[in-house]
């Protein structure tokens, strides 16, 4: 038993909580409601305290100052010097959300509307160079300041570069094995270089990015967001910057920066505008430097409530009823970054309850989820998808979550789960939903075994959706519907839209994502194929006929409904 010792993972520490119980607010059953509301739906601690009417906004301030041992002010009627709000970088402002008001030769006072972590307040310092005293203040008065006095953000990207090339004196000039460890440590720590980084972070969470490259080549070093799916490049450093940039992210990641050879997983938890974000980062040695990708991880953009999800409707009603079913197994399906995660996440939420047992075995935990007792996977510490799903039958679960079937033994422990009683979801990567019993099978999963527990696959694509400010209506030509293998009269007279690019979008025409959904219900027909060991498009048309929608129908229904475009539809599915 030693070598399968489960870790399970448990929603994070927030002082605010404990400031409000011990002040006799809410008491400690109130307090675990409260989190796990929060890791469900990803408003603050705050925002529920407010809104469910335990406390007022100004009641709350005053607690918060009486704890930090500081005053409140009304910034709606204080005079603001404008040499004093010039006196901090305006990345600072924005990534910690502060406001400075007061100011001397030797120290600073900022506004602000969170409790201030002590790691929070070293680092201001730090950068600042300035002992920092604080005061509280509502936060819509510091967020609508804070946007009023520090202007466009992508002007201080220029402005911070301009500054860590000049600031930084790191001799570059070797080459990356012979640079000295503690000049990089130094570097790395230099306050030019910590403000720069802070900035890439806070605005890549702020333009919704799902993650950040840092990529260094013979002559120059992008940063490169992906948003929406697309990666977008920011205004490139210097090259002789990419080491104590990507040394930073090492430090703040708590990975080796002596160790330049071997790739190094590591993760940061970060507070930006006063909510937490989680971000995973992967270094991985290249010819030139290290690359470093990080996934962001931001709960408050993300929805786990299946009704908000973009299911069509009718997906929606059969999902939400085979979920509650005692037993059998879920798939769903797509490639990474199709947000599999998100929907597996919805369904747990939706049929968690204090009369089930919940278990999720994940590589890597992407979110807290109250209620739910989620394994973190680490092969190199034993605790492996076969050795945690084992241990896990000895449980006493009734719903299992497996973050991917990948190979055959997996497939095997989850078929044995759901012919004990136990409903397991799971996911798979495939082209569409009659693929996963051709992944199945191409697993030696006993075909039978896959028709007797397999209920339903769920096949999703994101494809990006027409920016609302700038969107536009055109009527299509023939050659568009032929595009589409659609004819005149199936479209009418109906527009088709595009976005013909603006400030709001970055001049792409698209603003966010949504999903394209297939669902195909494994029923006595489609266990008859599945056991006749039939091909994916043998099943795909049956499913057609018993009246599956495929993904490509389901994505020109949402161009027809003026959600996406053509383009879109034609690249995703």
């Amino acid at each position: 038993m030693s070598g399968e010792t489960l870790a399970p993972v448990t929603p994070a520490y927030d002082p605010l909580l404990d400031l409000v119980v011990s002040n006799g607010i809410i008491d400690l059953e109130q307090a675990d409601e409260l989190r796990g509301d929060q890791a469900n739906t990803g408003r603050p601690i705050r925002q529920l305290l407010v809104d469910n009417g335990f406390v007022s906004e100004d009641d709350l301030l005053g607690m918060m100052a009486a704890y930090q041992g500081c005053d409140v002010v009304d910034l709606s009627v204080m005079a603001l010097d404008p040499e004093v709000i010039q006196s901090i970088p305006a990345s600072v402002a924005r990534m910690y959300s502060v406001l400075p008001i007061y100011a001397t030769a030797g120290t600073v006072t900022l506004a602000t509307s969170n409790l201030v972590d002590p790691h929070v307040m070293d680092e201001l310092m730090f950068v600042l160079t300035k002992d920092v005293q604080f005061a509280m203040a509502r936060q819509k008065d510091v967020a609508d300041l804070v946007k009023e006095h520090y202007g466009d953000e992508s002007a201080s990207v220029s402005d911070m570069l301009n500054s860590l090339e000049s600031d930084l004196t790191l001799d570059t000039s070797l080459d990356v094995d012979e640079t000295d460890d503690k000049s990089l440590e130094s570097a790395a720590s230099a306050a030019p270089v910590v403000r720069f980084v802070n900035l890439v972070l806070y605005q890549a969470v702020t333009d919704r990015a799902s993650d950040i490259h840092f990529e260094p080549f013979e002559t120059d070093f992008k940063i490169r967001y992906r948003v929406d799916g697309a990666l977008y490049e920011m205004s490139p450093p210097p090259r002789r910057l990419a080491l104590p940039i990507i040394s930073r992210i090492k430090v703040m990641s708590g990975l080796n920066i002596a160790e330049r050879r071997v790739p190094q997983d590591g993760r940061i938890a970060l507070t930006v505008a006063g909510h937490q974000v989680d971000l995973r980062v992967s270094c991985l040695p290249t010819a030139h430097g290290e690359s470093v990708v990080l996934r962001v991880l931001d709960r408050s953009a993300v929805s786990l409530d299946i009704e908000n999800i973009g299911l069509p409707e009718d997906i929606y009603e059969v999902l939400t009823m085979d979920i509650e079913k005692p037993n059998g197994i879920i798939v769903v399906t797509g490639p990474t970054g199709s947000g599999k995660t998100t929907t597996l996440y919805s369904c747990l939420r939706r049929i968690n309850s204090v009369e089930s047992k919940l278990l999720t075995a994940e590589e890597p935990v992407e979110y807290d989820m109250d209620g739910i007792v989620q394994v973190q996977i680490n092969p190199s510490a034993g605790n492996t998808f076969i050795k945690v799903l084992r241990a896990f039958l000895r449980q006493d679960p009734d719903i299992i979550m497996i973050g991917e079937i990948r190979d055959l033994e997996t497939a095997e422990i989850a078929v044995q789960a759901s012919l004990t009683g136990h409903l397991v979801f799971s996911t798979l990567h495939t082209n569409d939903a009659a693929g996963a019993v051709t992944r199945l099978i191409d697993m030696d999963v006993a075909p039978y075994l896959i028709a007797s527990t397999l209920e339903a696959v769920l096949a999703q694509r994101l494809v990006r959706t027409i920016c609302l400010n700038c969107k536009e209506g055109y009527v299509p030509d023939d050659d568009t519907l032929e595009r589409m293998e659609l004819k005149r009269q199936d479209v009418g007279d109906r527009s088709f839209y595009y976005g013909r690019g603006c400030s709001k979008c970055n001049g792409t025409g698209y603003k966010g994502r949504k999903g394209v959904f297939e669902y195909l219900r494994v029923s006595d027909p489609i266990r008859d194929l599945i056991n006749e060991r039939r091909p994916t498009l043998f099943i795909r048309e049956r499913a057609r006929e018993l009246g599956m929608r495929t993904m490509r129908e389901d994505a020109i229904r949402n161009v027809l409904d003026g959600y996406t475009t053509v383009d879109e539809i034609l690249r995703y599915t």
